[in-house]
C-alpha cells in the first residue's frame, strides 16, 4: 500500500471527471494560449514564460536552473529556450557571480519591451480560455487548492 495509508478506494464519479478535466486543462490550456500567442502576432508562449518571470525577478535575472525550473522545462530545454531568446537580443547570459559556475539569464531592456508588447495577448486569452469560465467560483479557494495540488509531496 502506497505510503502506509488506508486502502485504496476506487474514485467515484465526480472525482473521475474531476481529474480528467484537470489532466486536459494542463494539456489543452498551453497550447490554446500559445495559438492565440502567435495567431496576434506574439511572442509564443514558451518564449513568453520565461521573460515574464525573468521580469519579476530581482534585477531581471534568474540562474538558469532556477528559470528552468519556474518554466517547468528541463535544463537543456531551457537552454534552447534562452539560446533563441538570445538570438533576438531579449536576453543576456551572465556568470553567476556567487559562484562563477552557473550561468544566470537576465532580461534585456529589449526584452522587457517585447514582453509588455506580448502582454495583452497573454491577458486576452487566459482571461477568455480560464477565467471567464470560472465566473462566479471563488478564484482565492480554488487557486489555493491548485496551489495545494502542485506543491504536494
Amino acid at each position: 500500500m502506497p505510503h502506509d495509508e488506508e486502502p485504496l478506494r476506487p474514485l467515484d464519479q465526480t472525482e473521475e471527471k474531476l481529474v480528467r478535466a484537470l489532466g486536459n486543462v494542463m494539456t489543452a490550456l498551453p497550447r490554446l494560449v500559445d495559438a492565440d500567442m502567435v495567431r496576434d502576432g506574439a511572442l509564443p508562449l514558451s518564449e513568453y514564460t520565461p521573460l515574464m518571470f525573468l521580469s519579476e525577478a530581482p534585477h531581471h535575472r534568474m540562474r538558469m536552473s532556477e528559470l528552468a525550473a519556474v518554466c517547468n522545462l528541463s535544463l537543456s530545454g531551457m537552454t534552447r529556450v534562452v539560446n533563441r531568446l538570445e538570438k533576438q537580443g531579449l536576453i543576456q547570459r551572465a556568470k553567476c557571480q556567487e559562484d562563477l559556475r552557473g550561468w544566470n539569464a537576465v532580461l534585456t531592456g529589449d526584452g522587457l519591451a517585447r514582453l509588455r508588447e506580448a502582454w495583452p495577448s497573454h491577458l486576452a486569452s487566459i482571461r477568455r480560455h480560464v477565467l471567464d469560465n470560472l465566473a462566479g467560483h471563488d478564484l482565492a479557494a480554488l487557486g489555493a487548492a491548485l496551489q495545494r495540488v502542485a506543491t504536494a509531496p
